[in-house]
């Protein structure tokens, strides 16, 4: 309840400063920090938020089942390197490891090709989205805006 009260507080914030990328937003809280401002009274806020998503190549039945069995490979590292501590010579622990990468290839293998075919080729595509602000604006709590004002505009003379 503490979260969500402290979120809807944010609102009532002033912008004391705007910037074109995030970076930039960044260095002037970092800058006000360096100055002792209470930064627990300030926000970064993305504004004019869109999602980009691109599309990276088609999805084919041999591209998912190998994007599953690297993933499959992971978590069969995961799971060997963890039988792997109850084993007693360095044989038996080479030997549970790469089972394990081979089973978990498998796996990975098989249940991307059954996710790939109930999709139903709703989503033959590979993606990568992220979420872009046209702007980035520095709030404070109205109680410090001024003194965030002041501080800002002297760091930028």
């Amino acid at each position: 309840m503490a979260r969500l009260a402290q979120v809807t507080s944010s609102r009532n914030r002033e912008v004391v400063a705007g910037f074109d990328n995030y970076a930039d937003a960044e260095r002037a809280v970092d800058s006000l920090s360096d100055k002792g401002f209470p930064v627990e009274h300030t926000t970064i806020s993305g504004v004019g938020l869109r999602l980009v998503e691109d599309v990276l190549g088609r999805l084919t039945y041999p591209k998912a089942a190998g994007l599953g069995a690297l993933n499959g490979l992971w978590i069969g590292l995961l799971f060997g390197v963890f039988l792997a501590l109850f084993t007693t010579n360095a044989v038996a622990w080479f030997a549970v490891i790469l089972w394990a990468l081979l089973w978990g290839a498998v796996v990975g293998a098989v249940a991307a090709l059954i996710w790939h075919a109930l999709s139903g080729g709703r989503r033959d595509f590979l993606s990568a989205s992220q979420l872009i602000a046209d702007r980035y604006e520095v709030l404070v709590d109205p109680a410090h805006a001024e003194r965030a004002r002041e501080l800002l505009q002297t760091s930028q003379s």
